[in-house]
């Protein structure tokens, strides 16, 4: 017999993420993580029975199925950790008990140690994690062992020095703190080379050890120049290996409460951990663009901005242009090039939300949440709801889709403005019949820029380079027209 759910497992993507059963009344029945949403949510409905009767009843009872795209199987297990916490689900048992990954920690003293703890405290130490796969967290400390080493000892270093150091400073796993071998100084830039690994910043460090082995080299210091030089390589090969990846940021409590609270407001069916924005930017209906921005747990990730030149729009229509760059961005994620957001935000009101709702439900799409925020009245619409929802401006939540809001409307005229000065930069001469590009080129040479060349008349620029007053005119009409 066919289980109801099947057809939406069938939709799911093949990425990372959380997946989450729920009984006909929407309670959450059970949070699971996986590294492909479909095939983990799928295995649950190949067999006709299960060795656990837990597993039995759970399909029996699920009735809906819903999920968050992850970046990662990492960043997978801590949204899992987070939710099982939250909705504390029946048939969910080993975390609902309060395990915890560890973290690592800097402790605060004059030469810091690293050390592996489940519990954060209050004690000024640093820490960065936490870790959810053990195996990740040997690797990287078997990278910091070899290339960063810190001390692991609980030595006490205020009184005097020791004679000689122990072993691991022979084996190179050890500067050498208790010995007086390493200065606070050079100890302190160690740990400052630590946190940037642990944190992620993989290039800024790599950039650190490339001046200290350019001076190395220059100051004859060979050996250690090649050891900088091998740390190098290491890093490199962490970054290909994307093990940085692994190191899952842990959301404050504010920003947690935050999302939190837009779900409820919004009626998400999910926590809104990434939310995409959209917006339309021209010039009297010229050099059109849209863009969709990406803000991850509350914060904008660049890296994941998206811009369209607008091709099927004639003229001033930002409704159709709308729709047309929503449609384009959301067919990439079905053909797998990008993950779904749990929110989409139109920059708008109640009509452009019609035209962005309209292309998501031509490609299927139309249980992906999507509201509007539109300008001055700072009011939000929601589909199928006929008054909008007012928030007190003082709403963290408002703030937050505020702030997406008006990021994706930067980043659109941005677009815009990149977009025309590019094309009068290549081609704005160049489409005058009787130019060329050669003649551009020797015009923009005379004349410095097209702003130049548009503030003249047409007979100067005929007395001044001999072109003939018919191509003088349009090319004076053609800038002027384009307003350079």
């Amino acid at each position: 017999m066919t289980h109801p759910l099947q057809e939406k497992v069938r939709k799911l993507p093949l990425r990372p993420g959380v997946y989450l059963f729920h009984d006909g009344e929407g309670t959450v029945l059970y949070v699971g993580k996986a590294k492909s949403l479909r095939k983990r949510v799928a295995s649950y409905f190949r067999h006709e029975g299960f060795a656990s009767p837990r597993l039995r009843k759970l399909v029996e009872s699920a009735r809906d199925l819903s999920y968050i795209r992850t970046e990662s199987e990492a960043e997978a297990l801590i949204v899992e950790s987070r939710l099982i916490k939250k909705y504390q689900p029946f048939f969910n048992v080993e975390l609902k008990m309060g395990e915890r990954y560890p973290f690592l920690k800097i402790t605060d003293e004059p030469f810091p140690r690293l050390e592996i703890t489940r519990h954060r405290s209050d004690d000024g130490g640093r820490y960065v994690g936490p870790f959810t796969r053990v195996g990740d967290l040997r690797r990287l400390l078997r990278l910091i062992e070899r290339h960063f080493p810190l001390r692991t000892c609980k030595t006490d270093l205020s009184g005097p020095r020791q004679e000689r150091p122990c072993v691991r400073h022979a084996l190179g796993r050890c500067g050498g703190a208790c010995a007086g071998l390493t200065s606070e100084a050079e100890y302190g830039e160690r740990v400052a080379d630590v946190l940037l690994l642990l944190q992620g910043n993989a290039a800024d460090l790599v950039e650190r050890l490339r001046l200290r082995m350019d001076r190395a080299a220059s100051g004859l210091a060979f050996e250690e120049a090649a050891r900088l030089r091998d740390t190098i390589r290491s890093l490199w090969r962490l970054s290909r290996q994307r093990l940085s990846s692994t190191l899952s940021h842990d959301l404050d409590r504010e920003t947690w409460t935050l999302l939190l609270r837009l779900q409820e407001l919004l009626g998400l069916p999910t926590i809104p951990w990434r939310i995409d924005g959209f917006d339309i930017s021209h010039f009297s209906g010229k050099e059109m663009y849209g863009v969709a921005v990406v803000f991850e747990q509350g914060l904008p990730n660049p890296s994941l901005y998206r811009r369209f030149a607008v091709k099927s729009v004639e003229g001033v229509d930002d409704f159709r242009a709308l729709e047309e760059v929503v449609g384009r961005r959301y067919r990439r994620c079905l053909e797998g090039e990008e993950p779904l957001p749990q929110l989409v935000l139109i920059d708008g009101g109640p009509l452009q939300l019609e035209f962005a709702a309209g292309a998501l439900a031509a490609l299927g799409l139309e249980e992906l949440p999507i509201v509007s925020l539109a300008k001055r009245e700072e009011q939000l619409f929601l589909p199928g709801r006929k008054e909008p929802l007012e928030l007190p401006l003082s709403d963290p939540a408002l703030q937050l889709l505020q702030r997406v809001r008006d990021e994706s409307h930067r980043f659109a005229v941005a677009s815009h403005r990149r977009g025309r000065d590019s094309r009068l930069r290549r081609s704005v001469l160049e489409d005058v019949p009787g130019v060329g590009k050669k003649r551009a080129a020797l015009l923009l040479i005379h004349f410095g820029s097209v702003q130049k060349i548009a503030s003249l008349e047409p007979d100067e620029l005929t007395l001044l380079t001999g072109i003939g007053p018919e191509t003088a005119r349009r090319i004076v009409e053609t800038l002027r027209e384009e307003k350079v």
